[in-house]
């Protein structure tokens, strides 16, 4: 994408301190955003984001889970930057220290932790985007992360079904609310990756027999796990007004993953 693709957009990020999230603070600026917005749980974590991301940056600390997260952060982009643009949902991970996993060992509190992580915060961080982008009839951009495993499970080496369920659902509450929607030119995306180099891909990195899996299933670039920068410019497209045409969709940026049979030698 271009150096001006955002040029005087005011982007938020929710979860985007470290990371996926955090790469993608640094695409939106590159491409001339005004400001960014970042969300995260760990103020260490939104200072150091800050202090790298520079003026044009503001970040505030909290929990996704919560109902008014997100519209704390798109009140300080209006108050701020002196707008909002676009929304980029990254918060969300692995179920599986709270209780997800293969069904038959699913915990009763894991269902409602992974659901609250991964659904229900998306849910809300879209409602305030939608209820701003309405308040401002400026339309605008929702980009969701979803996961390959939504739709393409893995079952032996990513077992963790209420998280799949959850992206699953994502994909389907985002192309409803892009139905609705469109008339007020309001976009809502999804990008879907497979295995990417995270925090919540530790265990993953860390597992030979994975990552022998990994160079079958996702043979792109030498059968790799995936960056965080490798979802920028999918990012920045759909946060720009280059997608202004663009809404309901679903991109995968997994390295084949969705496309290969990743036998096992």
């Amino acid at each position: 994408m271009s150096d001006s693709a955002l040029h005087d957009k005011v982007i938020v990020i929710i979860g985007g301190t470290t990371g996926l999230g955090l790469s993608a603070a640094r695409a939106v600026l590159a491409a001339g955003a005004r400001g960014v917005v970042i969300t995260g749980r760990k103020q260490e974590s939104a200072d150091a984001a800050v202090a790298e991301l520079g003026e044009r940056s503001a970040a505030v600390t909290g929990d996704a889970t919560s109902p008014d997260h997100a519209d704390r952060a798109i009140a300080i982009a209006v108050s701020r930057f002196g707008g909002f643009d676009g929304l980029y949902h990254v918060a969300g991970g692995s179920g599986r220290r709270m209780g997800d996993g293969p069904l038959h060992e699913i915990t009763d509190d894991g269902v409602p932790a992974t659901l609250a992580l991964n659904l229900n915060s998306v849910i809300y961080s879209n409602r305030a985007a939608v209820r701003q982008f309405l308040a401002q009839g400026t339309g605008g951009s929702i980009l969701n992360m979803g996961s390959v495993l939504g739709w393409s499970p893995s079952p032996k080496f990513f077992s963790t079904h209420v998280y799949a369920a959850a992206k699953s659902a994502i994909v389907g509450f985002t192309k409803s609310i892009a139905a609705y929607y469109a008339p007020n030119g309001i976009r809502a995306n999804v990008l879907a990756p497979a295995l990417v180099e995270t925090p919540m891909a530790q265990r993953a990195a860390g597992d030979e027999e994975i990552l022998s899996f990994i160079r079958t299933k996702q043979p792109l670039d030498g059968g790799r796990i995936g960056t965080p920068a490798d979802l920028d410019a999918a990012a920045v497209y759909f946060l720009s007004p280059g997608s202004a045409f663009t809404t309901g969709q679903v991109l995968a940026v997994d390295g084949g993953w969705t496309v290969s049979e990743g036998q096992l030698p």
